[in-house]
């Protein structure tokens, strides 16, 4: 049986009015407890009593679809109120940045003394480090605790497909602007709104040192990538000729480090664009002809990228790359053609919608076949442990979720290289990994990890000790696992080493 069963094609026709991810979806139906943590644990961040309770009062069809096409994402006011405490919360985006850039030129010039540049240097760097930490930590909140968790998955999965490295430059001031208005609001919608978002983030023109690209001087970085890891992918038949096309297309587009605008010839005034941070100097853009893909590029000035994203974004190639790509992240390590062939005609049909094409894979026999086998990434396995722990219970504490991810070496933004961490278990289950995994069970486990202790100079703690043993536990978990681990379980001597057997046994592991 599937996981989501397919619509019977009569019942279709009567609903396609009201639902526009259509025939595959199927109307809200009995599930078993088993079938609710399982539909649950593979859509959110992981199972909780609360996940699965929602999941098995809607049915786990319409749950996928309240997933797909969810509403404004409602936290719970503890997690808001520390959002909303956060600078990156109460600072305008553009403000901000402009004050950190000139922080940082004063503290590297001026007349003051050699301590006090040091001094400046040293505020300026704790700074800029806090406000990467504010967006690290507002990622964490929302997986654990946002409604939208199937959003939430894509919001990662495009910040990885897309990704930048808070390393370079003064990107850690961008990153948290750059996931919360160019990556979260389009993560579900069109592919071509998406790329066209992130394109035009001066978080993506700086990593890829597009800033810097200008007629005669062309550099064709972020060219090379946007073909390469944001649309067709490398083997997709482009030639070195069209990344050099398209950094030509690129020129001119970047940053407007400066309020006031730049000097202009009359004739080119007009085609100067200023949107935020986002600028369109003329003075850099390469005039001549283009051609990309074996086509002419037809517009002027900074719509020449506009048009050149429409091609990429609705090129077959990018349907096959984008759908392949998926599946790894959510089913399989080796996923199959025919699943893919038939993704990417939704994703060409749909001109590119993301729940669309989600819906395609979801509703699959591949999907529903594929239960427990994909192995879970360090955030993910950090953020279902913290979330079957804790149920709804606000931590007060995120650090040591993000210290355990840079001990398993996925921090978030922080991919040095452009192509984004790897999405296969190879890359996560070494030996050095599970250690690690079985040292943070334990430490969640018994309740020793630290997420309820606030930080400061006089932090206080919070008891808190996870009930793992608890109705989910019986009502579902139990009858998913083997034999081995019951048996382990059965052998613990105490509730905090039960806890930790349960988080660090096999079936845990994956998804």
């Amino acid at each position: 049986m599937l996981l989501f069963p397919a619509m019977p094609w009569r019942l279709c026709l009567g609903a396609a009015a009201v639902l526009l991810w259509g025939c595959a979806a199927a109307p809200p139906s009995a599930t078993t407890p088993r079938a609710a943590f399982e539909a649950a644990n593979r859509l959110s961040w992981g199972a909780n009593r609360r996940e699965v309770a929602e999941t098995r009062a809607e049915g786990a069809s319409a749950y996928l679809a309240r997933q797909l096409h969810p509403g404004p994402a409602v936290l719970p006011p503890a997690v808001q109120q520390q959002i909303d405490a956060m600078t990156i919360s109460q600072r305008p985006f553009e403000e901000l940045v402009r004050e950190m850039d000139q922080r940082n030129r004063d503290s590297n010039s001026g007349t003051a003394s050699a301590g006090e540049k040091a001094a400046a240097r040293q505020a300026y760097q704790q700074d800029m480090n806090r406000l990467a930490r504010e967006a690290a930590t507002r990622h964490l909140l929302r997986a654990l605790y946002s409604p939208n968790q199937l959003q939430e998955q894509m919001t990662w999965f495009w910040l990885n497909h897309f990704s930048v490295s808070q390393a370079k430059g003064n990107l850690r001031a961008m990153v948290g602007d750059y996931e919360e208005q160019a990556i979260r609001p389009h993560a579900l919608g069109k592919f071509r709104t998406l790329l066209g978002a992130v394109a035009h983030h001066p978080a993506m023109l700086r990593y890829l040192d597009n800033a810097q690209n200008a007629a005669g001087r062309i550099n064709e970085n972020y060219a090379r990538e946007l073909l390469e890891l944001h649309t067709l992918g490398v083997n997709a038949g482009y030639t070195q000729q069209d990344v050099q096309e398209m950094a030509r297309v690129l020129t001119g587009n970047g940053i407007a480090d400066q309020p006031a605008s730049p000097k202009l010839r009359p004739e080119l005034q007009a085609d100067l664009v200023r949107r935020g941070l986002y600028e369109f100097n003329p003075n850099r853009h390469d005039y001549g002809p283009k051609r990309l893909l074996g086509q002419p590029i037809t517009r002027r000035g900074a719509a020449e990228f506009d048009e050149a994203l429409d091609r990429l974004a609705r090129h077959p190639a990018t349907a096959r790359f984008i759908s392949e790509k998926l599946v790894r992240y959510w089913l399989s390590d080796q996923p199959e053609p025919a699943l893919i062939d038939r993704m990417a005609r939704t994703f060409l049909q749909s001109d590119g919608d993301i729940a669309a094409t989600l819906q395609t894979l979801m509703t699959s026999r591949e999907f529903a076949e594929g239960a427990g086998r994909k192995f879970k990434d360090p955030l993910r396995y950090v953020v279902s442990a913290v979330r079957l722990a804790y149920d709804d219970r606000t931590v007060l504490n995120v650090g040591p979720m993000l210290g355990w991810l840079g001990r398993m070496g996925e921090p978030l933004y922080g991919r040095a290289t452009p192509d984004g961490y790897p999405l296969d278990a190879a890359a996560w289950a070494s030996p050095g990994q599970m250690a690690t995994r079985f040292e943070i069970a334990r430490a969640i486990g018994a309740g020793s990890a630290g997420l309820f202790r606030t930080e400061g100079p006089q932090p206080v703690e919070r008891p808190a000790f996870p009930q793992l043993t608890n109705a989910l536990y019986y009502q579902s978990i139990d009858a998913t696992l083997g034999a081995a681990t019951k048996t382990a379980l059965a052998q613990a001597a105490s509730a905090q080493e039960w806890n930790g057997f349960l988080l660090s046994a096999p079936e845990f592991m994956n998804r």
